[in-house]
């Protein structure tokens, strides 16, 4: 197959993977705020996906971990061919589908991972290769740990606002307690996940795009992300987070616990602040996993709120299964792409058909911006507070 011909598909299927994550991931900025009322859906989707375009052009270096980082390329390490990045994109899109149908919060910068590694090790075992070809030093320190780590920590930083926030807005006899206020303020938080989001997921793609043209010969290796890519891969994911993301939103938002304005302000806060700081030293971080982590913090931090462990177990699960399910369906991808051109044609087909199929199982039980908050009775009414009653003449409150 004409080499130019493999880049412009391995780009393509690279922006569709973009676009994936970001309908994948919309739930993490806007699941609270939809939740709580404080945004209608749609309203809150197009806020989000201007965001993530503006964001998206703030840094590139969770884009130089990923195109030069985990994969050792050349000698003591594997001929890292666009075949093979294909073969990878294929293995991270289908596990993005399949965790979007069943309404599961899962990284999509797990399953990006995963694909690569797995298309990688297949890669070198065909080439007979000796040498391992992933740097797992740098998969643990810049990806495994940020994983542990990150929700623990942003669920411990939501837990602690939260408490903070309704320890703040207490109620007193005659004083309206000012929690409905959070509800603005979700507004401003949600907004600065959603930039934040921008600023760590869409340079993934970046960084899968240049390490393309790295292989193909077509840039240098110490070559910055060429502003193209930068703009591609920003509208790519806008125009995915545009898309919604229903199911995700549904279970984020109101599948975890019930979500009140002052945890999901807290729940925001502490998300947007764990992904900025990992953006700013290139850990290619899982917002999904900080989200989710977030929203259980904050419905630790309510009394009287319950977090749903049989869910948060499920999304457990998803975390875990990530890497090696797309691992290993980037390895077969990469072992049809053996083949050759028509393997690679192939690989085309089977991830077309996948995606088409999962598309049409979802229209069974459709989840749209309609129907997305139906477990929660109307919600924009739930969360308001009225006034505790002034104490009649006579009597001195306590």
């Amino acid at each position: 197959m004409d080499l130019t011909l493999i880049v412009v598909l391995v780009i393509a299927l690279a922006l569709f993977f973009d676009f994936t994550n970001g309908f994948h991931d919309t739930a993490n900025a806007m699941a609270t705020p939809i939740a709580t009322g404080a945004l209608r859906p749609k309203v809150a989707v197009a806020l989000a996906a201007v965001l993530n375009l503006v964001g998206a052009f703030l840094s590139t270096e969770v884009a130089k971990t990923i195109s030069g980082g985990i994969i050792k390329e050349g000698d003591g390490g594997v001929l890292i061919t666009p075949e093979l990045i294909f073969a990878g994109l294929i293995g991270a899109i289908v596990w993005n589908m399949v965790t979007w149908l069943l309404g599961l919060p899962s990284s999509s910068s797990h399953a990006l991972f995963g694909g690569l590694i797995g298309a990688a090790l297949m890669g070198a075992l065909l080439s007979g290769a000796g040498e391992n070809p992933v740097d797992f030093a740098v998969v643990v320190s810049k990806v495994v740990l940020p994983a542990i780590l990150a929700p623990l920590t942003a669920g411990l930083v939501a837990y602690l606002a939260t408490k903070l926030a309704y320890a703040i807005t207490r109620r007193y006899d005659g004083k309206p307690d000012g929690r409905d206020g959070f509800r603005h303020a979700q507004i401003f938080s949600s907004s600065l996940v959603a930039l934040a989001h921008g600023t760590n997921d869409a340079q993934k793609t970046m960084g899968v795009i240049t390490l393309t043209l790295v292989a193909a010969g077509l840039q240098s290796s110490s070559s910055d992300v060429q502003w193209w890519v930068i703009v591609t891969c920003a509208v790519a994911i806008a125009l995915g987070t545009y898309m919604g993301g229903w199911r995700i939103i549904r279970t984020l938002g109101t599948g975890l616990t019930d979500v009140k304005p002052a945890q999901g302000f807290a729940a925001e806060t502490a998300t947007a602040a764990t992904i900025l700081a990992s953006s700013h030293v290139g850990f290619a971080l899982s917002t999904t996993q900080v989200a989710s982590g977030s929203v259980i913090g904050s419905g630790l931090g309510r009394r009287g709120s319950k977090v749903r462990w049989r869910t948060a177990g499920r999304i457990g699960v998803g975390w875990l299964l990530t890497l090696p399910a797309a691992g290993a369906v980037g390895a077969l991808a990469a072992l049809i792409a053996g083949l050759g051109p028509i393997g690679v044609i192939i690989d085309a087909i089977l991830g077309a058909g996948v995606i088409i199929t999962i598309f049409l199982l979802s229209q069974r039980n459709e989840v749209s911006a309609s129907n997305v908050v139906s477990e929660v009775a109307d919600s924009g009414r739930a969360v308001k507070i009225k006034r505790n009653p002034k104490p009649k003449k006579g009597k001195v409150s306590k």
